[in-house]
């Protein structure tokens, strides 16, 4: 099957109740919306209600550095204060310059974000050719060694050219059970390049490490110093839930509003590409934050349309509610401070989520990034009464570490343990046969929905069912992933198989 084939099935897969993905002719109305979003006094704006009022700010770049969510940081900040001041503090950042090296961040300062907020018809170019050219003086061959490789390995065309990473196969969503759908990367560039679908399949893809080939895009980065305490390493890689993801989204596909997981923290680096956020606090509530009371019926609620139709409604509806308090006609209920950050990512920015922080992402144009989840001791608590509690076995082996390697930690963690009247899992054998009987019903499941889907599809489609089809889920173990590939694939890169630019 040509890529076209596997897009297809991969879609019916996602989403088999949705026969039209391009049903709401989004492809022709976005180019009206991207162009609004990237005009310069667009680029950040808030919304909220203070003491019953409405306030509504859009702010450009200077203003924002001043006043405002996200704080603006260059690469060359101390870690120190990135970490008192505000993560600590669990405030939104966006960082720039980190992909190009800090060595030199004020040349960069003013190149790379200036060449992004240029003119609408350069920003529709990827700010992918720019990058390439940043640096042309002689004296910025130091600054180049400091670069992340993935800053000219990353760009499309590199990618659908890269022998070692073109027939690898990653993921693009998931099916109605959970379990993974996958297309090789050459299959899913040239759909991102083609597709006219309303909210397109999107690679989201948290174990490319466990691939042979995969994993070399782990030489393309660097955590950044900001982020490099990582608590959940004392687990192993193998027990720890999945925490990083490498990132290829088409434009108008995105993420739809959530928390992320245990309470982690996480960071966001574009390599290309621009991407356009909404942040909601902790405070607000879930169905504000949701807008299931603005989503109509038959209406659908993907990142794009989240962005384009949702997002407003929910802010006219609570610039309604507040307007009815202030006259006396009712009360703002679930709107009582309610705040809204909306603010748009370019390449080489990295964005960073404080733990407990709303956040949907869509993308503006097509694009390439890494994101990694975490936890450091300002989100320990928030990490660890959540862990405890939903990675019960994981938890006993995660204090086990904690008490030789920070003892500190440890202490910490019985202490929230006390308060809250708290039992390890090791510690409560009642709650250890009731996991056991869980665990036996879920095998029960899972052996009758694998032959309920290999009588489907018959014995000829059952190792391309095996292999599309495995579970990667934020509560299952990961070493259940197996990444491995037929030895077609391998064969067809050793042999130098015709490799073209996609369309």
């Amino acid at each position: 099957m040509g890529w076209r084939e596997k897009s297809e099935r991969a879609k019916s897969l996602h989403r088999p109740s949705l026969k039209n993905w391009a049903r709401d002719g989004l492809a022709s109305t976005f180019p009206a919306y991207e162009s609004y979003i990237l005009s310069n006094e667009e680029a950040y704006c808030s919304f909220k209600i203070k003491n019953g009022v409405v306030i509504d700010t859009r702010l450009n770049v200077e203003d924002v550095r001043k006043e405002g969510i996200p704080v603006i940081l260059e690469g060359d900040t101390p870690p120190e204060v990135f970490h008192k001041e505000y993560e600590a503090k669990c405030i939104p950042v966006v960082i720039r310059n980190i992909p190009y090296g800090v060595d030199n961040p004020s040349r960069r300062a003013s190149s790379s974000f200036s060449s992004c907020q240029g003119k609408f018809q350069e920003e529709k170019k990827d700010c992918d050719d720019m990058h390439d050219n940043l640096y042309t003086d002689a004296d910025d061959s130091h600054a180049r060694k400091s670069e992340w490789p993935a800053i000219h390995n990353w760009s499309l065309s590199a990618l659908y050219n890269n022998p070692q990473l073109r027939s690898r196969s990653f993921k693009v969503g998931e099916d109605d059970d959970g379990y993974s759908i996958k297309m090789k990367l050459r299959h899913f560039i040239r759909y991102l390049e083609s597709n006219q679908d309303d909210s397109p399949l999107y690679v989201f893809d948290a174990t490319f490490d466990e691939d042979r080939y995969a994993k070399r895009l782990l030489l393309d980065y660097t955590v950044p110093k900001f982020f490099d305490e990582d608590l959940f390493r004392l687990v192993g890689e193998r027990r720890r839930p999945p925490y990083r993801w490498f990132l290829v989204g088409p434009q108008r596909s995105g993420t739809t509003v959530h928390i992320d997981p245990l309470g982690t923290s996480a960071w966001n680096t574009l390599i290309h590409g621009i991407k356009r956020w909404v942040l909601f606090p902790p405070h607000v509530s879930k169905s504000v934050v949701k807008g299931y009371r603005e989503i109509l019926k038959g209406e659908d609620d993907e990142a794009i349309h989240y962005f384009t139709t949702i997002l407003p409604r929910v802010k006219r509806r609570a610039a309604s509610v507040a307007e009815a308090a202030l006259a006396g006609a009712g009360r703002l209920g679930e709107f009582e401070n309610f705040e809204c950050y909306e603010f748009t990512q370019y390449a080489g920015e990295t964005v960073f989520i404080p733990h407990g922080w709303w956040h949907a992402v869509l993308n503006v144009t097509h694009t390439v990034g890494i994101t990694q989840n975490y936890c450091s001791r300002r989100n320990f608590d928030a990490v660890w009464t959540r862990t405890r509690s939903g990675r019960k076995k994981m938890a006993c082996t995660w204090l086990r570490r904690l008490n030789d390697h920070f003892p500190d930690l440890a202490l910490r963690a019985r202490e929230l343990n006390r308060r809250d009247g708290f039992v390890m899992w090791e510690d409560d054998h009642e709650e250890q046969r009731r996991w056991m009987k869980k665990r036996a019903e879920k095998a029960r499941r899972k052996r009758e929905k694998e032959a309920s889907r290999r009588g489907r599809e018959g014995d000829g489609d059952g190792s391309e069912s095996k292999r599309q089809s495995k579970k990667e889920k934020w509560g299952e173990h990961r070493t259940n992933e197996q990444r491995k590939q037929n030895d077609d694939d391998y064969n067809s890169v050793s042999s130098g198989a015709h490799i073209i630019s996609p369309v």
